[in-house]
Order: C-alpha cells, then sequence, then structure tokens
C-alpha cells in the first residue's frame, strides 16, 4: 500500500508563486508588460510545494518557503526576524467539467501567500520591510464564440499597516488564425494609506525619507492591447500599445525632480515591439 497518495506532486527548491493570472515567465502572457495585480503578488520562492489531484476537475497546492521572495534561499532571519519565520501558502482550483456546456473548460482558482517580504516599504517618513499576506481569486472563462477566451483576475495585498493595495483586471483573447491573435487587458487599481513601494526614494542626512516615486498612483488605470503573430515554431512576435492614466492627479511618471523624487506626468504611453524565442 503506497504512504503517498497518487496524484500527489512536489517541488523542492526554487518555484515560483503559486497565485496570480500571469505567469513569471513572460512568453506564457497574454500581453508583453506585466499588471499592476502581477506587480504586487509574490514572484518566486525558496522552499517546498505540492499540489494533489483530487479529481481531473478539483486540485489544491500548499506550501512553506523561506520568504515572499523573490532572492533565491532569502532568510528572514537576515533582516533580524526569527529562524522559524517562514512563508506558508495554499491554492485551490475548480474546473468546469463537460456537463458546464460552453462553459466547459473554464477555470475558478483562489490562493493566499503570507510571510515575510524584504522588499523596501515606506510607512510614513521611514523604511520598513515588514511581513505581508497576498490574496487572489482569478478565473479563465471559454465562450460561446469560437477562439475567444475570456478572464478576470483580483489581487490585494495586507501589509499588516493601516491601509490596503488592490488591483481589479480584466482579459480577453481571440484567436484571430492560427498564427495571429488579439488581447485586451484592462485593470484598475487602488492603493489605500501611507504605506508605498517606491522606485525611487530621497532620504534625508538623517535617514528620515523626504520624497520618492512610488511605483504607481493611489488610483489609476491601465488599458493594454497587444497583437501577436507567430512567426514559426518557438518563435512569436508582439506589438502592444499601453496606456496608464493617473485617477487622482499624482504625477508619477516622466522625469523625476531630483529635490523632492517626484514625477512630472499624469499619463504614460508606451509602444512596444519585441520578438521572442521559447525555448
Amino acid at each position: 500500500m503506497p504512504i503517498v497518495p497518487n496524484g500527489l506532486d512536489w517541488k523542492i527548491g526554487v518555484f515560483d508563486s503559486i497565485i496570480g493570472y500571469e505567469s513569471v515567465e513572460g512568453p506564457n502572457n497574454p500581453n508583453y508588460t506585466r499588471s499592476y495585480g502581477h506587480s504586487i503578488e509574490p514572484q518566486t520562492h525558496t522552499g517546498i510545494l505540492t499540489t494533489y489531484h483530487f479529481t481531473e476537475l478539483v486540485s489544491a497546492t500548499a506550501g512553506i518557503a523561506n520568504t515572499i521572495g523573490p532572492v533565491i534561499n532569502e532568510r528572514a532571519s537576515t533582516f533580524g526576524k526569527a529562524e522559524s519565520s517562514k512563508t506558508y501558502m495554499g491554492s485551490i482550483a475548480l474546473t468546469a467539467p463537460d456537463s458546464f456546456g460552453v462553459l466547459s473548460g473554464s477555470t475558478l482558482y483562489g490562493g493566499v501567500v503570507n510571510g515575510f517580504s524584504s522588499r523596501p516599504l515606506v510607512v510614513g517618513d521611514t523604511v520598513s520591510q515588514e511581513t505581508q499576506t497576498s490574496w487572489y481569486a482569478g478565473a479563465t472563462i471559454a465562450t460561446p464564440v469560437q477562439h475567444l477566451r475570456l478572464g478576470v483576475a483580483f489581487d490585494y495585498l495586507d501589509r499588516h499597516e493601516p491601509g490596503e493595495t488592490w488591483s481589479l483586471a480584466g482579459y480577453g483573447s481571440f484567436q484571430a488564425t492560427e498564427k495571429l491573435s488579439f488581447h485586451l487587458r484592462g485593470e484598475y487599481l487602488r492603493d489605500r494609506g501611507e504605506e508605498k513601494f517606491f522606485r525611487s526614494v530621497v532620504v534625508d542626512t538623517d535617514g528620515t525619507v523626504v520624497g520618492g516615486v512610488s511605483t504607481n498612483p493611489d488610483k489609476v488605470l491601465g488599458v493594454t492591447a497587444t497583437a501577436q503573430y507567430d512567426l514559426w515554431k518557438n518563435v512569436i512576435s508582439r506589438l502592444e500599445l499601453r496606456w496608464d492614466h493617473s485617477l487622482n492627479g499624482q504625477e508619477t511618471w516622466g522625469s523625476v525632480n531630483a529635490d523632492t523624487g517626484e514625477g512630472s506626468l499624469r499619463n504614460q504611453w508606451m509602444l512596444a515591439a519585441n520578438i521572442i524565442y521559447k525555448f
């Protein structure tokens, strides 16, 4: 009699986060750029992960890691935490059976990751590194329209301080031909409270934070449109247009003021073209 039940898979070492609509591997995503939801999610972990397939339609995953990541083999004890301080995670995935008709194959996914993050966080006028909890719920939806699939993703980041950050995104993908496909993403990000992740920080001589450009405004709308063409086997090309708009007037993007660290633009446009070879 086997000790380990059938359908149980293990990963030991470095592995990608178990939550999120988008993958850490860029070519596996519908768009070239990443969503705001992806930016507030954990990325990679060092630890142990197990997945159990109850049936072809239901599976669950649980794991333990050193930290939120993404530094390989990073330990919370390096930052003054107890050696026993670890990151815990769990998720469940449900797939719609054939009896659901046109919705057959659609998936519903939920997960949570809780642990220490070494990512610098500005709280008020000081920089800290604390435990955080990431919640995720998402779905991919089959439609009656052939070759059209929809998706939705909700990310909620609890930094265990007053305030919160959450993101809601919708996805649409249409396979026009065997090689040509179109992808659209719309998203809304809400960042509450004084806690900010900064891409640049201005610090006084005594260590007090006096300014900086946050990674995003408190309220932001983003729209991304991507056309993808598969040139040949394992090679894809993409043309992408992205617009980000600050809904509360914050000037986050553009050139940075050297004195205050503030940005200069409320809107950001990007047009990108790339060719990707998938190994």
